[in-house]
């Protein structure tokens, strides 16, 4: 066994002692708190940590409860592994000829008024960069990239030409990134789940997903393929990326539907395309809402998301561990029994 193996597995050992031990152990630092900051609630969080090992936590700061309300984009930054935080820092700029989207929804106090940002999705580079990407009005999608561990961003650059090849497929009327974090693939290839939808019932509805990339370090974005369509995968839309031990990237899908559901599951060469039949795992039960993935190294893959098999009450955020790229899970552990969304 070479030296990197023996680190390795090393490494994916002591990520499973801690993942065994993280109810006793665990230290909760509340990094946004509803009512606090003028924003009446913080919602579609995201971390990543740099090279430098800077930590990024990440979200939607909402003056209200809708997702088409006034919005604001926050990050905060720990260069001591989360124990203590710069403040909250703006990160999305509102464009100055933003306008409503024509889909959005017209009943609500703030339908009439409120233009949105939304849907902050982060890579932290190999190569030291953060690449950041947001929505408006969830209609047009905006790139930065922090060269400094996130204490400065650069000029957003629109990126929504990326999303319109798309239109084939599914002529989209509203568009979001992620939400969560993107992936770097081993390729230097970065990743970034999209949904796209028709704009019906809240906005949302009649959904497909997809992927964009870059493979010039975020220069430029295209699109991948649209995800076909499947039998009992109604209106998929929040998904997560993770590329496997042998190179595939796995799709993780949030969708709507009747109960009992279970997260959709597809894989694909690249990232971008010839996508594999979906499965349901029946180990990752769906509550229709937002989840997480993330890659270890190996074949060892950490999900995250409310654990609730019996209803769609959003509660119960467990992580659970795979140690052969998602086939099965075999730990879980609860973090937060209560409302987790």
């Amino acid at each position: 066994m070479s030296a990197a193996d023996q680190i390795a597995r090393v490494k994916a050992i002591l990520l499973t002692l801690l993942l065994a031990s993280c109810v006793q152990a665990q230290t909760k630092t509340e990094l946004f708190r509803a009512g606090e900051g003028g924003y009446a609630i913080y919602r579609i969080p995201g971390v990543v940590v740099s090279a430098k090992g800077t930590v990024l936590a990440y979200c939607e700061a909402r003056k209200s409860a809708s997702d088409w309300g006034e919005i604001d984009i926050l990050l905060r930054r720990s260069t001591d592994g989360g124990r203590t935080w710069d403040a909250p820092a703006r990160v999305a700029e509102m464009p100055a000829d933003a306008k409503r989207n024509a889909y959005a929804p017209k009943k609500g106090p703030v339908s009439d008024v409120a233009i949105t940002l939304n849907n902050p999705v982060a890579i932290a580079d190999r190569d030291g960069a953060v690449h950041l990407l947001y929505c408006v009005e969830y209609a047009h999608c905006f790139y930065r990239r922090s060269d400094d561990d996130g204490v400065t961003f650069s000029p957003p650059v629109e990126i929504t030409a990326a999303f319109e090849p798309f239109r084939a497929a599914h002529d989209w009327k509203v568009l979001a990134t992620g939400p969560g974090h993107g992936i770097q693939l081993r390729s230097g290839r970065l990743l970034v789940p999209v949904w796209l939808s028709l704009g019906s019932g809240n906005g949302h509805g009649e959904s497909r997903v997809a992927t964009i990339y870059s493979d010039d370090a975020g220069k430029t974005w295209r699109a991948g393929e649209v995800l076909p369509t499947t039998e009992g995968l109604d209106s998929p839309n929040e998904t997560i990326a993770a590329e496997l031990s042998d190179g595939r990237v796995m799709l993780n899908i949030r969708h709507v539907g009747k109960q009992p559901m279970f997260r959709g599951v597809t894989t694909g060469p690249s990232g971008i395309g010839d996508w594999a039949p979906v499965r349901f795992d029946r180990a990752l039960p769906e509550p229709i809402c937002m989840a997480s993935l993330v890659s270890l190294g190996g074949r060892r893959l950490l999900f995250s998301n409310p654990h609730n098999a019996t209803t769609r009450d959003q509660k119960n955020l467990t992580i659970k561990l795979s140690e052969d790229d998602g086939e099965t899970w075999t730990a879980a552990r609860t973090m937060e029994p209560g409302p987790s969304a």
